[in-house]
């Protein structure tokens, strides 16, 4: 069974950058279709962005768009998602997700993913 991974959250102040990563264990990343979606307080887990299994479609939601990059390193088994630009409304736990796939496609909501990660915290400060 595949399991998720997210490191690298933490505190930083508006305008900063963080780099978050999730680790695939159990099975190789390169199968995997991931997204990352974010949960701040009291409101829906959001889409933040996703990518294809071969890293050549990239897909971002509005609020990130321009901000935040997704790469991903199949043979470390590593997805990360680069953070710049950083503002307050930015804070949430940021989880990334997995979807089986043999195709180049990309999925954009929470219901197309099957893995989960436990989640990041991330706190932007103004």
């Amino acid at each position: 069974q595949v399991q998720l991974e997210e490191s690298g959250g933490g505190l930083v102040q508006a305008g900063d950058s963080l780099k978050l990563s999730c680790a695939v264990s159990g099975e190789s990343s390169r199968y995997y279709v991931i997204g990352w979606f974010r949960q701040a307080p009291g409101k829906e887990r959001e889409f933040v962005g996703t990518i294809s299994i071969g890293g050549t479609k990239k897909y971002y939601g509005d609020s990130v768009k321009g901000r935040f990059t997704i790469s991903r390193d199949n043979a470390k088994n590593t997805i990360h998602l680069q953070m710049n630009s950083l503002k307050p409304e930015d804070t949430a736990v940021y989880y990334c997700a997995g979807r089986q796939s043999v195709t180049g496609a990309t999925y954009e909501s929470r219901g197309d993913y099957n893995y989960w990660g436990r989640g990041t915290q991330v706190t932007v400060s103004s």
